[in-house]
């Protein structure tokens, strides 16, 4: 990716709405419907519909994405798609069973991503959710993020070579062995950015796995107005979790490492801030969910939207992360 990054692209829209997802998919403009948990109806409705199996306490929210222009639709091979010819909403999920393992699921999916892609109209990957179950599962190299990453590595060569979106990747806790991934791409580029307070994840030393993490901290992408995707950010300074068993304090870290990302949106000539962000809270323990509310109301403008979501960080010490987008409202 480019160093500077040139607003190409109407910026899109997210959103969090309680409204039934079929008067949402009858929107011309709708890029994708995201439900949430075993409340939200599963199966394949529509390509531009996704089930994302991890619960939403108290909340029957659908994350929506809408864009400028009429959406089409389709399936092909394994993974469903809408686009607008500007912005792309993808979607791949594989059974681990059918493939050997994570490791082999990661690389298949990643692989099909990048082809699917490379062949399209919106051929630039801005960001990317992985959702897996039993993610800090296993000893050592045998650790199931560890194989997700070594997979995803392989399956990304080719394609991204060293320009690796936002992304986030969480531990289901339904004990489906399902890897899904899903991603927005764009018929245009943005910058990678990274956090100075944090080592780059694709660094990280060999301790974290035979391949380490490959994404970017955050997108800024080609828009206008600007926006900001941020990857699942935790309380992780230089490559060290911080606060083990305290999950206000890991909730403030987090808050800091993205005022520090904001300063580097900065540089680059974006003023990022939490009051024009839609964010994802994903919390390990459900003891913990007033404590991460507290904080959040502590912290955030008023009217910032979230969801809260139950799944497992990639680190088991780790008990929150935040994902999301800033420059949507």
């Amino acid at each position: 990716m480019s160093a500077t990054v040139r607003a190409q692209l109407a910026a899109l829209t997210v959103s969090y709405e309680e409204v039934a997802p079929a008067t949402l998919l009858a929107e011309p403009n709708v890029l994708a419907v995201l439900g949430f948990g075993s409340a939200a109806p599963r199966g394949d409705i529509d390509p531009r519909y996704l089930q994302v199996p991890l619960e939403s306490p108290g909340q029957n929210l659908f994350e929506v994405w809408r864009v400028s222009g009429n959406v089409s639709s389709g399936r092909r091979g394994a993974i469903r798609y809408a686009s607008d010819g500007e912005y792309l909403f993808g979607v791949i999920e594989m059974n681990e069973a059918e493939h050997g393992g994570i490791h082999a699921a990661s690389l298949a999916a990643y692989r099909a991503l990048g082809d699917f892609c490379a062949g399209s109209a919106t051929p630039h990957v801005l960001r990317i959710w992985n959702y897996l179950a039993a993610i800090t599962e296993g000893d050592g190299d045998d650790e199931r993020y560890k194989q997700f990453c070594a997979g995803r590595a392989a399956g990304m060569e080719g394609f991204f070579g060293d320009d690796y979106p936002a992304a986030t990747a969480i531990g289901r806790l339904d004990g489906q062995k399902i890897l899904q991934v899903y991603w927005l791409a764009a018929r245009c580029s943005g910058v990678a950015l990274e956090n100075p307070r944090q080592l780059s994840a694709y660094r990280y030393p060999r301790q974290y796995g035979p391949r380490p993490p490959r994404f970017a901290r955050a997108l800024l992408a080609p828009t206008q107005p600007a926006q900001l995707h941020l990857s699942g950010t935790a309380a992780v300074v230089g490559h060290v979790s911080q606060h083990a068993g305290d999950c206000a304090a890991q909730l403030d870290e987090i808050f800091t490492n993205l005022d520090v990302l904001f300063r580097s949106a900065a540089q680059h000539g974006t003023a990022a801030d939490l009051s024009r962000a839609v964010l994802k809270i994903y919390v390990r323990d459900s003891a913990d969910r007033t404590v991460v509310e507290a904080g959040l109301h502590a912290q955030l403008p008023a009217g910032t939207p979230w969801l809260l979501l139950y799944g497992d960080v990639c680190r088991v010490e780790l008990l929150v992360e935040i994902d999301g987008v800033v420059g949507v409202r």
